[in-house]
């Protein structure tokens, strides 16, 4: 068995996520994974755990949190293309 990094938890179903930089992290739920590992949008500071919005080099949540921050060109972000009227 190995040990969760984040809670300690002992568990015999644990999983290792290995990083681009060479680094092996183990967890024993995907939620302790998302709290060490998931980027924090620089507006609201929530784990971004979708894809998310980069505006020069910036990370965001949302479209919104992208207009919000002031970020350069953040006005230009929209969660969706084309009008969805029908």
């Amino acid at each position: 068995m190995a040990v969760c990094e984040v809670c300690g938890n002992d568990y015999p179903m644990t999983f290792e996520i290995h990083t681009v930089g060479g680094a092996v992290h183990v967890f024993d739920a995907f939620e302790c994974a998302i709290h060490r590992l998931a980027p924090v949008c620089e507006h609201c500071q929530c784990k971004i755990i979708g894809h998310g919005v980069a505006v020069g080099g910036r990370f965001f949540c949302c479209a919104h949190c992208a207009r919000a921050s002031g970020a350069e060109h953040g006005d230009q972000i929209r969660d969706a293309v084309g009008d969805v009227a029908g």
